[in-house]
């Protein structure tokens, strides 16, 4: 379990995130929505450790990773959990082998036979067996976020984070990713928290959603149940209405 409590990040002058709380339950996938901007991927950034914040505390099963050290928080926290950045982060000068590879060093308790089958599995599971020695320019943008993908569940974590896996991808690979996503969920066993604007077919992959608002998680509810609710930010926004910018 992922618990977020009372969450503050400013840049400058600038207020991002005022009093963010959340729960990421063991295995599920909850999805957090907004308007662009509003501080989504600093969020998710400031929850695997990539930000520090202002204030408030992130606990991953229980331990507390707000003020853990570089190297207790690579111990604790790191082979626990991946993140899948929006634009693959994908290193050019290396083979998409390699890259994975890399993804590896932190579970050094590996020998190369045992990292090179994980790196061809996870590559078999997001459908991409042929692509190990291919550079990252090789590919196209769909097989680069699957490639991304693969990088990230090749150490088996119990957290898979995406942020806005299917932005830039047409609608036919769109729905490619967003089944690639419930599949990896079934076989891996994974709690995910995704970042998405799809508002359309999070249900497909979600079991709950949170709306991130000024500063704060104003609403949550069941993905399912989401174009039954009365509260009129949530409502203004999945309907696109522009009056919610007021």
């Amino acid at each position: 379990m992922v618990i977020v409590e009372h969450l503050r990040k400013y840049f400058g002058e600038t207020r991002v995130l005022e009093d963010v709380s959340l729960v990421l339950n063991d295995g599920e996938i909850l999805t957090v929505i907004g308007m662009s901007g509003v501080g989504k991927s600093v969020l998710m950034k400031t929850i695997v450790g990539l930000i520090e914040p202002d204030g408030g505390r992130v606990l991953f099963d229980g331990v507390d990773i707000t003020n853990l050290s570089e190297s207790e928080y690579n111990d604790r926290v790191r082979s626990r959990m991946s993140m899948i950045f929006q634009q693959g982060a994908l290193w050019d000068s290396m083979t998409i082998e390699e890259n994975i590879d890399l993804a590896l060093s932190i579970r050094r308790n590996l020998s190369r036979k045992e990292r090179a089958e994980l790196i061809r599995e996870s590559l078999e599971l997001v459908g991409l067996p042929d692509v190990q020695k291919m550079y990252p320019e090789e590919l196209s943008g769909g097989m680069i976020k699957r490639a991304s993908i693969a990088r990230a569940i090749a150490a088996r974590p119990k957290y898979l984070l995406y942020d806005e896996p299917t932005t830039g991808l047409d609608p036919v690979l769109a729905e490619m990713v967003n089944r690639l996503i419930i599949s990896l969920h079934r076989e891996l066993h994974t709690t995910s928290l995704i970042i998405s604007h799809d508002i359309e077919n999070l249900r497909k992959f979600s079991q709950r959603v949170a709306l991130l608002f000024d500063g704060r998680i104003v609403h949550e509810c069941a993905a399912s149940e989401m174009w039954q609710q009365s509260d009129p930010v949530f409502n203004g926004f999945i309907r696109g209405e522009v009056g919610i910018l007021s």
